[in-house]
């Protein structure tokens, strides 16, 4: 069997792996046009701040180790055409210009994604910056040694992770996007008002509510950024508006989404039999909604990535969808979230209901007793939990995974109030604050059997 995978991050590394060990007298070859593979992206802002001071420790894999299990990695080698139906790629050596044409049995495509890029009046100007890759990241570290005034586009994670690696570091620091909160796809108001105080408290200037409409520069360097409401100098400027996938390879010749994400089956397989994707460059199946999305996270990757290897041959373990888990810590705040925030399920027009809980994690009689503020949402009429958030001083963003399983058994907000917890008061209460959120949802008996006199 000849497989040719496409692109060598997070999921192309797993799916390669795996293939390699399920198959070994496979002849698989790896196509990646970049010069390092498996680079591990969440680790960026972890990188520029200094927290990781070698970054050899973000890369979980490398062309040597790949060819220990027998695979032939070409790497700054760009896969310039691929014809599905031939089962042919045509690819270009970027170091000799050299242009070949390779075949497969089956293909992985594992390209990921790539940072948007708005077309804006003044966007070729040095010193703006993308934020994705080892280069980026090395890119940002170097420029940002010479410069005080920082300013970053986007307040998802990756821009909210790099403006406090950049204000702990010392400079001046602008947060512009266009939405009125930061985080606000993973977050609901109740815990993005405090993130957004926490940074203002740092000294991070915050502004919010405004779409960037063009850049101007000095002596071909970026120097301000302009939006619909203001202008702020800058010296330099780090793009985190949102990823699409890379998958125009594959244009008219598998089904996609309209953001060209490609439509997988549960196993992996894409509307062409042979053809597997995984990773950020293909789409899943979101349970809270049983609908297919765009969901770009490192977990989904490589969870996608070891299936694709295990269904190669035959349909053989069915991909279980996901919850968009994900954590971020902020200064001393440990933060995470799965499933929907209450805002997506009232825009997906779900009638819901939520329950939100503050109180001390653990016994008071403890010598300490840190506050956790807890979340959940779930749907009204079923009241299956759609979704959760946790946010405390201690950490305490593992029960976010608890709540990502229920979700993904369809579990109640009823049901959630007496599962099973262990107690002990080094770490929680008899009634831990999980079975605390459900046991606050519960309606009265009265509710549940109204009684008629």
């Amino acid at each position: 069997m000849k497989v040719a995978v496409i692109g060598c991050t997070h999921a192309g590394t797993a799916a390669i792996v795996n293939t390699a060990k399920c198959y070994p007298d496979a002849e698989i070859t790896v196509y990646e046009r970049n010069d390092n593979i498996s680079f591990l992206s969440c680790g960026i802002a972890l990188y520029v701040g200094g927290v990781v001071k070698d970054p050899h420790g973000l890369f979980y894999s490398s062309p040597d180790q790949l060819a220990d299990l027998g695979v032939e990695t070409k790497m700054l080698h760009e896969v310039t055409s691929v014809d599905t139906a031939g089962k042919t790629l045509h690819a270009r050596n970027l170091q000799t210009g050299e242009e070949f044409t390779d075949t497969f049995d089956k293909l992985i495509v594992t390209t990921g994604s790539w940072p948007i890029i708005p077309k804006l009046e003044g966007i070729e100007l040095d010193h703006i910056l993308l934020c994705k890759n080892y280069n980026h990241s090395n890119d940002i570290i170097e420029k940002a040694q010479h410069v005080q005034n920082i300013t970053v586009v986007g307040a998802g994670y990756i821009g909210v992770e790099l403006v406090e690696a950049f204000q702990m570091n010392g400079k001046n620091v602008t947060l512009i996007d266009s939405a009125d909160r930061i985080l606000n796809k993973y977050l609901d108001h109740e815990y993005t008002d405090r993130i957004e105080s926490s940074l203002k408290e740092h000294g991070i200037k915050l502004v919010l509510g405004e779409t960037v409409s063009r850049f101007e520069g000095t002596n071909g360097k970026v120097s301000k950024v302009v939006t619909s409401k203001g202008e702020y100098e800058t010296e330099l400027v780090i793009l985190c508006i949102g990823f699409r996938p890379q998958t125009d390879l594959l244009k008219g010749q598998v089904d996609m989404l309209p953001n060209g994400a490609i439509i997988v089956d549960n196993y992996m397989q894409s509307s062409c039999p042979d053809v597997f994707a995984a990773g950020d460059s293909c789409a899943i199946r979101y349970n809270p909604t049983g609908k297919t999305a765009y969901i770009p996270l490192a977990t989904n990757a490589v969870r996608m990535g070891t299936l694709v290897a295990r269904n190669l041959v035959k349909p053989t373990i069915a991909y279980m969808g996901t919850q968009g888990t994900s954590g971020i810590k902020i200064y001393e705040d440990n933060i995470a979230g799965t499933g929907m925030t209450e805002a997506a399920a009232t825009d997906e027009g779900m009638t819901v209901e939520a329950v939100t809980i503050e109180d001390s994690y653990r016994p008071e009689f403890m010598p300490t007793s840190e506050k956790v503020l807890l979340k959940v949402v779930y749907e009204q009429e079923t009241r299956r939990i759609l979704g959760a958030q946790i946010m405390s001083k201690v950490d305490l963003t593992q029960s976010i995974n608890t709540l990502s399983v229920a979700i993904q058994n369809h579990m109640t907000i009823d049901q959630l109030a007496f599962v099973d917890f262990f107690f002990q008061p080094h770490y929680n209460k008899p009634w831990n604050f999980l079975n605390a959120a459900g046991l606050q949802a519960l309606p009265t008996i009265s509710e549940r059997n109204p009684v008629t006199v």
